[in-house]
């Protein structure tokens, strides 16, 4: 495509796909148009960088939906103070997207090959406020805690208690929760010392975290 094109296709994705799911925030939009998706897409899928559907990043592991990365972005109301814990950096795109709006971004991934991959990434694109580690965040990662934003890039039937007590208060925490085919996209909010709020926005689909928790349910 030729750099007009790809414009042209950004425009489209965010006028077709990413308005009409509600993403109406200035600000957000802004990051969409400054954050450039197809340099975090695999070269093989790379014409398919504004489609509306998942693409592969590993034998397991998929970007989200376009319109998806921007509501929960929008949601998620990142402040220039904020401290993000990202559990799962997948290509690094959603890394970049909450650099481009936080002070901080420490995102943990699993597999060593994303990790190496999505770092290259957030490096050629000159995000310099992110940090990737190698680990598995699903149960938190106390090294940097505690957090303004937690994010799980994969679902998970059950949120993890560890991960609640790494929310500083006023913290928001995106998870989607749930088994297939019955999930949610879930905001919680630290409203106090151990008191949260919860509010499901969407019904939607993502494939699990690894190592993802089925034990205690949390209630609210």
């Amino acid at each position: 495509m030729t750099a007009m094109n790809v414009e042209q296709a950004r425009l489209n994705m965010i006028e077709y796909q990413i308005r009409p799911w509600e993403v109406l925030d200035q600000g957000v939009l802004d990051s969409l148009y400054a954050v450039k998706r197809e340099d975090f897409v695999p070269a093989a899928y790379r014409m398919l960088a504004f489609s509306d559907l998942e693409i592969p990043i590993s034998p397991s592991a998929r970007m989200w939906m376009p319109k998806l990365e921007a509501r929960v972005l929008q949601e998620l109301a990142v402040k220039p103070t904020d401290r993000i814990l990202e559990v799962g950096t997948g290509s690094g795109y959603f890394t970049a997207l909450l650099a481009q709006r936080a002070q901080h971004v420490y995102s943990v991934e699993i597999d060593p090959e994303l990790k190496a991959s999505g770092e290259a990434s957030l490096r050629r694109a000159g995000v310099a406020n992110a940090t990737v580690e190698l680990g598995d965040a699903v149960e938190g990662w106390s090294r940097h805690a505690p957090y303004d934003v937690i994010v799980l890039t994969g679902s998970t039937p059950e949120i993890p208690r560890n991960l609640l007590q790494q929310m500083r208060t006023g913290a928001r925490l995106f998870a989607v929760v749930g088994t297939a085919p019955v999930m949610a996209a879930r905001l919680i909010t630290c409203t106090g010392d151990a008191v949260y709020s919860s509010i499901d926005f969407l019904e939607t689909q993502i494939a699990p975290l690894t190592n993802a928790p089925a034990g205690e349910r949390f209630s609210f």
